[in-house]
């Protein structure tokens, strides 16, 4: 898919991967022949039905506690613009705009089979503004993960009225400019079509997506990382035998330890001197299978869910034209979304976790290497205190690792008397994930330094490669210097080569 194709939005299934692509390559978006007649379909029934005298959620009444108060056939138009508007309280910063495309991503798959009963006029709209880059801004916070994403999707709604503002060639504009621009009418919204927007997780959803995306490939990193630091530790190679993980029934302790023989095939780490005599290592060098693995396992938990999640139809009520029924419901709770992704915290967290126990091992003047690996210390601290930088971004994500899902707070009069706080898990998710990556980095500078001092060991051709490539960007540690350029060093280096590596290794 080239960044000028055109994609036609399907009934299929899409992965995290392919929706991936889709935010990333940004081809022209279209829907498929099925989409469009059941688009149409659903927003005819909608429309049908609103002409009946019976009480229809969202449709003829009001929202949340006043959903048996009823409104009169004029005031259905109004009625949605206003449900848009008055939801539009998010508060923080503004969202990535590659969030927001995820956004709309996500709430174009749950309009795909109409029973949402958004009309094609709206649908194309966004369509349009996905094609045109015209990309609705989004405050970070205001959700509960129930209800809806009511509010951030309020503010992904507002440009189609000629509300709000928007990302628009790198800039934030006026929705109403943007408009003007293309010669484009603000929308109004027919029965239900306020609701459909801003109903459902997708926003959540696609917060959660692009924390996955990452993740993914910070577990790849650790195993490449690892490799690294067990060769400047000399620890032994027992542990990542296939013998050895014959006996286990979890087939990722059998992928981490083939990565790690893929990685260290031709070195010698394990024939030096500086090797334990009874290949006790550290549990941090020696259970890499294990903890890696339990963090694999929950990463794919994670994704299985979310995938399954923003490909269903996430709104209430629904419509089901074929059967002429109308259906109320809770396909709008984020509770799944909200579990996993506190989950995926806690995994993210033990990737960070192990890999700062490294750090700390290589940092002790064991195994032939100089206390806090500088040539002479005490006049030269070396890399001390980089592990305190690991130690407080630690804390940091051990602290979000609370699981908000456990909490919930009562809204709109106890109509929505139980929500999942999936907000607050994925923005500690995206923390947590951050801070792991600056803690690899540093885990990949103490392992640098440790090869470098570890006299006689032969690396591998694979990590040679990359210990090679490091010492390009940050050079060994000859003496005290300032070691935050060293750690952002770090960091880009893993930004740069974190996909290369998951796709040369087959590491996930």
């Amino acid at each position: 898919m080239s960044p000028v194709a055109t994609h036609a939005l399907s009934l299929a299934f899409y992965s995290l991967h392919e929706l991936r692509a889709l935010v990333e390559e940004l081809p022209q978006l279209t829907l498929a022949p099925e989409v469009v007649e059941r688009i149409a379909a659903g927003a005819q029934y909608v429309q049908k039905k609103a002409q009946e005298d019976r009480y229809i959620y969202g449709v003829n009444t009001g929202f949340g506690a006043l959903c048996e108060t009823r409104v009169t056939p004029e005031e259905v138009e109004l009625l949605q613009y206003n449900h848009v508007v008055s939801h539009a309280c998010g508060v923080g910063e503004i969202v990535p705009e590659r969030i927001s495309r995820l956004v709309m991503l996500i709430k174009l798959l749950t309009f795909r089979t109409g029973h949402t009963g958004v009309s094609l006029e709206t649908v194309q709209r966004m369509l349009d503004f996905w094609n045109h880059g015209i990309i609705p801004a989004i405050p970070k916070k205001g959700t509960v993960g129930a209800s809806g994403d009511l509010a951030p999707l309020a503010h992904m709604a507002m440009p189609l009225l000629g509300l709000g503002k928007v990302h628009l060639r790198g800039q934030l504009v006026d929705a109403m400019q943007a408009l003007k621009e293309r010669d484009w009418k603000p929308l109004r919204l027919k029965a239900k079509e306020g609701l459909a927007l801003t109903n459902g997780v997708q926003y959540i959803n696609a917060l959660g997506a692009n924390a996955l995306m990452t993740i993914e490939e910070l577990i790849a990193t650790s195993d490449v990382i690892a490799a690294l630091s067990l060769q400047g530790f000399s620890a032994s190679r027992t542990f990542y035998q296939d013998l050895y993980h014959q006996t286990s029934f979890h087939e990722d302790r059998r992928i981490v330890a083939a990565n790690l023989r893929r990685l260290l095939e031709g070195s010698n780490h394990f024939e030096l001197p500086t090797c334990n005599k009874s290949m006790q290592d550290p549990y941090s060098f020696r259970c890499m299978p294990q903890v890696h693995a339990a963090i694999r396992q929950t990463f794919r938990f994670a994704k299985d869910t979310l995938e399954k999640e923003y490909n269903s139809v996430s709104d209430n009520p629904l419509f089901f034209p074929e059967q002429d029924t109308i259906l109320f419901g809770g396909a709008l709770h984020g509770e799944s979304t909200a579990f996993v992704l506190d989950f995926l915290a806690i995994a993210t967290s033990e990737v960070a976790n192990i890999s700062e126990r490294r750090t700390y091992q290589l940092l002790s003047g064991q195994r032939g290497l100089p206390s806090f690996l500088v040539k002479h210390p005490g006049v030269n601290s070396g890399l001390m205190v980089i592990q305190y930088t690991s130690a407080a971004l630690l804390n940091e994500n051990k602290v979000l690792c609370t699981p908000a899902s456990v909490d919930t707070i009562p809204t709109c009069q106890l109509q929505e008397d139980h929500v999942s706080m999936g907000g607050t898990s994925a923005y500690k998710l995206e923390t947590v994930a951050a801070n792991c990556e600056y803690i690899l980095g540093i885990e990949l500078l103490t392992a640098a330094q440790a090869i470098d001092f570890n006299e006689g060991l032969r690396l591998s051709p694979a990590t040679e490669r990359i210990h090679k490539a490091f010492r390009r960007q940050v050079s060994f540690l000859e003496r005290d210097r300032p070691m935050d350029a060293d750690i952002n060093a770090a960091h880009q280096f893993i930004q740069s080569q974190r996909r290369a590596w998951t796709r040369e290794f087959n590491l996930i």
